[in-house]
């Protein structure tokens, strides 16, 4: 069973603004999921949509086999959710906050464990009005994951958080599918992104461009790799042999290294080449490309998906 199934999702505001175009997606039961897009590309109205926040203006949203719009109470009672920006209540303590959806939700967790969890025991009765913007956040995480949720949305989990914190999200996400839990995570700090997630949906003017992992995005989108050598003595000949070859864009030097944008089947003729001329590879590495250079050759607008 999927987790999240979207058929022909589509949304239209008032003035004609179309947010979703007919967006079509399943997330599998158990995945760790990445949703992706820039501003205005439709991330939020389909989490508002999944959460009945939102009505959509066409096709159908189904969340843990449920229909989103009809059975609303069971789909937010078994899902946890990190949104962006939200507000706390300022005269409440952090732990009066997660008692209260431990109430609203009939759930048997001790709030201290959970405030344990997220970092924040120590802060459990101050007023929440007084946490910095990274205790926040860590907060709202602890709130969404209140009853062991079946699915997990966090959108922008993090926001305010420093590297300990960012690193906690990770360590919490990863626990989470562990214990079986799904994960639809979306944020625009791609190396987390790409760090915890089994495959990656990328939206664009409210198109669902490309669903696939990392890797298969990688393979779809052609883009290149670089290739990071270390070499001895060579000659600018040498180097224009390298640019010469077939698939390769770029050959940049450095001291004592040729860094060579190069497409995947090349990579090999690189090194030959270099050896055949008398240059000596003492060793090299490739670095792929990025999620955030994949992302952009998804959504720049000169890409036809």
């Amino acid at each position: 069973m999927a987790a999240i199934e979207l058929d022909g999702l589509a949304k239209e505001y008032s003035g004609g603004v179309t947010a979703l175009r007919g967006i079509d997606l399943d997330v599998r039961d158990g995945e760790i999921f990445g949703f992706l897009g820039p501003n205005g590309a439709g991330k939020s109205t389909t989490i508002n949509i999944l959460l009945d926040f939102v009505r959509p203006s066409g096709g159908s949203a189904r969340v843990l086999g449920l229909d989103a719009q009809d059975d609303t109470q069971e789909v937010r009672r078994r899902t946890g959710v990190l949104p962006e920006g939200y507000t706390v209540y300022s005269r409440l303590t952090g732990r009066q906050h997660v008692e209260f959806v431990i109430e609203s939700k009939d759930a048997d967790d001790y709030a201290d464990e959970i405030l344990e969890r997220v970092g924040i025991e120590d802060a459990a009765d101050r007023k929440a009005g007084d946490y910095s913007k990274g205790m926040k956040q860590r907060l709202t995480l602890g709130m969404a994951l209140v009853g062991d949720p079946d699915l997990l949305i966090l959108d922008e989990p993090s926001t305010g958080l420093d590297p300990s914190g960012v690193q906690d999200v990770r360590r919490i996400v990863k626990e989470e599918s562990d214990r079986g839990t799904t994960v639809f995570f979306s944020s625009h700090i791609l190396s987390q992104v790409e760090a915890v997630c089994d495959r990656v949906g990328i939206l664009r003017k409210g198109e669902l461009v490309a669903v696939d992992t990392v890797e298969g995005l990688r393979d779809a989108a052609g883009t290149e790799a670089r290739l990071r050598i270390s070499v001895g003595e060579y000659e600018p000949e040498d180097v224009e042999a390298v640019r010469a070859l077939e698939g390769v864009s770029e050959v940049q030097q450095r001291d004592g290294e040729l860094i060579v944008s190069v497409a995947d089947g090349s990579k090999t003729s690189v090194l030959t080449t270099l050896e055949d001329r008398g240059v000596a590879v003492n060793d090299f590495e490739t670095e792929e490309a990025s999620l955030e250079e994949l992302f952009l050759s998804y959504t720049d607008e000169e890409v036809d998906a």
